[in-house]
Parts: C-alpha cells; sequence; structure tokens
C-alpha cells in the first residue's frame, strides 16, 4: 500500500483531504495537509481560472505534493418554469437579506471547463481529480504527458469502467456517506448505497485500477476498513473543517459542533444536484420543493448563501457534512490525521 502511495502522489500518510469548494480548501489548508505527510486538494470548483493559478503557484511554492479538483461538465438542465416556481418559492429567505430571488434568471455555465483544462495542460500539477463527470481520453493523455497522475471520482462500479477506459490513473471511491456533492454522473438516479469496503472491493476488481475510498470515514477504524478492503488510501474532508487551518466559515463550523443538528440530509436544495448536508430550516422547509436543475439552482441560491454567512445565519446555509460530522473537532489538521492513520 506504501509503495502504491508513494508511487501515485509522492507521499507515506494513507490520509488525503478531500477538495472542499467554497472556501474550505484554501492554499494554507492544502499547504498544512502535505506538511502532515498527506495530500492535500485545492478545489477548483466555482473558481475563476486566474484564481486556480494563484493558488496553485502559492501551494507549489511549498515543493510538497498536492493535488487539485475540477468540475467536469455533467449538466442537469431544469426548465425556466420549474426554476422560476422555485425561485418565488424560496423568495421570502432572500428577503430578508434584500435580495430579490423571484427576479433571477436560470444561468447554465461549465464552470470555465476549457479554461480550467488548458491552464492544468501547460502549467501541470502532480495530481488532478475531476468529479462529476468525465473528461475524454485525449485530455487524459495529454495530462499524464504532461506528468500529472490523473483520478476519477466515482460511485458506482459502471462509473469505475468508464473512467478507466478514458486511460485515468486512479479512482476516488465515493461512498454514500459523503459529505457535499455526490460526485455521481446521473444525479437524476443515484446508486445504490452500498457499505464503503463492498464498493471499493467491487470497484477495484472491475476496473484493476488503484484505489482512494471517501465518504464518511471519521477515524482510524474506518481508515483500517478500507484499506483492508484494498483501498491504497483513505480521503476524508467533513473530520478536517473544524481544524484551524480549514477555510470553512466560523457559522459552519460551530453547526458541526451544535449537539441540537438533527443528523444530515442528502437534498438538492441549495444547488440542485444530491448533497449531503446538516439538516437545518432551509431543508426541512424546501427539500421536498428543490428541482433537479445543476448549475441554475446553485447560482440561483448563492447569493442567499454568501449573505447567510455573512451574518452568522445557519439556517439559510449549505451546511455540507458527512454522516461521521460529530467526529470534526477544533485541532490542528497534523493532529487529526496522524489520529486516523495511526492504526
Amino acid at each position: 500500500m506504501r509503495n502504491a502511495l508513494a508511487e501515485l502522489f509522492g507521499v507515506e500518510l494513507p490520509v488525503l483531504a478531500a477538495p472542499m469548494a467554497g472556501g474550505p480548501s484554501t492554499p494554507g489548508f492544502v499547504a498544512a495537509v502535505s506538511a502532515a505527510g498527506g495530500l492535500g486538494f485545492l478545489a477548483a470548483g466555482y473558481q475563476p481560472p486566474a484564481v486556480v493559478a494563484a493558488e496553485i503557484d502559492r501551494v507549489r511554492a511549498t515543493g510538497r505534493p498536492f493535488g487539485v479538483n475540477v468540475f467536469a461538465p455533467s449538466p442537469v438542465p431544469v426548465g425556466t418554469a420549474e426554476f422560476r416556481r422555485y425561485a418565488r418559492t424560496i423568495a421570502p429567505e432572500g428577503a430578508a437579506y434584500g435580495l430579490d430571488l423571484s427576479a433571477a434568471e436560470p444561468v447554465e455555465d461549465d464552470d470555465h471547463w476549457a479554461a480550467k483544462l488548458d491552464l492544468l495542460t501547460r502549467h501541470p500539477v502532480p495530481v488532478l481529480s475531476f468529479t462529476f463527470g468525465l473528461p475524454d481520453r485525449a485530455s487524459v493523455t495529454a495530462l499524464r504527458s504532461a506528468g500529472t497522475r490523473v483520478l476519477q471520482t466515482v460511485t458506482s462500479v459502471p462509473e469505475a469502467v468508464a473512467a478507466a477506459e478514458v486511460g485515468v490513473d486512479g479512482l476516488l471511491v465515493q461512498g454514500a456517506e459523503a459529505g457535499a456533492h455526490y460526485g455521481t454522473f446521473t444525479p437524476r438516479a443515484l446508486p445504490p448505497a452500498a457499505p464503503l469496503p463492498d464498493l471499493v472491493r467491487a470497484v477495484r476488481a472491475a476496473a484493476g485500477l488503484p484505489v482512494v475510498a471517501a465518504g464518511g470515514i471519521a477515524d482510524a477504524a474506518g481508515v483500517r476498513a478500507v484499506l483492508a478492503a484494498g483501498a491504497v488510501g483513505a480521503m476524508v474532508g467533513t473530520v478536517l473543517l473544524r481544524t484551524g487551518e480549514s477555510g470553512a466559515s466560523q457559522v459552519h463550523k460551530d453547526a458541526l459542533a451544535d449537539p441540537a443538528r438533527a443528523g444530515t440530509i442528502v437534498t438538492r436544495a441549495f444547488t440542485g444536484r444530491p448533497a449531503r448536508a446538516l439538516r437545518n430550516a432551509f431543508t426541512d422547509r424546501y427539500d421536498g420543493a428543490a428541482p433537479l436543475g445543476y448549475p441554475a439552482v446553485h447560482h440561483l441560491t448563492r447569493p442567499l448563501r454568501r449573505a447567510a454567512a455573512a451574518a452568522g445565519d445557519p439556517e439559510r446555509l449549505h451546511l455540507w457534512a458527512g454522516t461521521g460530522y460529530r467526529a470534526a473537532r477544533a485541532a490542528p489538521v497534523a493532529e487529526v490525521l496522524a489520529a486516523l492513520a495511526s492504526g
């Protein structure tokens, strides 16, 4: 296992930090993970290419291995009438911050896909992972030829086989317990949930590629379980959100520690794509009303979520969290990673 980790990533600690878009995975956070002997990933999702380039430069200057995660286009279009119905439904939430959500128009984009691929091909990074969809074989070949290890997030055996066919170096196998967005290629029909070790075994058998396991891993026992199933490493996210180096908002950190929180829910209320979050007033009110529609719903609610974060309002904020969120603690990244790898 250690030989595979060293060959793939240039690290020995069998714990990787998940890319967490929207704030948590800052350059400082990624550098702290790498300094502790693990592998951290910058989250290029939602970021303009110039910002991604600047963050890469900051982490590259440390001289340590790191990765970058990119959202591959996998649009889930939403009809204009359905979009406007939902915008009107949630409009009272925006009114509290002077936002007229009912006037929003649907925005469909590809998150600067071509520009990010161009950047990462011309200025290669050590490790690059893709989520939501597959890059084409030519792009994977170009990235690998430039010296980058290419990984693909998958949530099922069919996705793993498809990823192997485009020539990636390894797979990030995401289980149903993971926080934030499901990386599935088919958000309209989520794959059947399976215990993460079982999914790891099935994917390894079908695809024949090195596997990193993610989803609900919150302690050393969870790490041991996926390594015993054949993964070369475990990827964690939620358990690192409360660390001092995490860029998560204070309101998010506080919510993770709030004993009154009633667990997690898989919802499309915030972005139009299934994602696991702590339950709050927004998910309780609107989960049943939210349409599938990514990225249009994401762009609709983004101003509201930014305003809520600035105001310290956890009830209108996307509190992404995996099922192991109660294990998240306020401690240095290095301490948390060492505890996870202690088995």
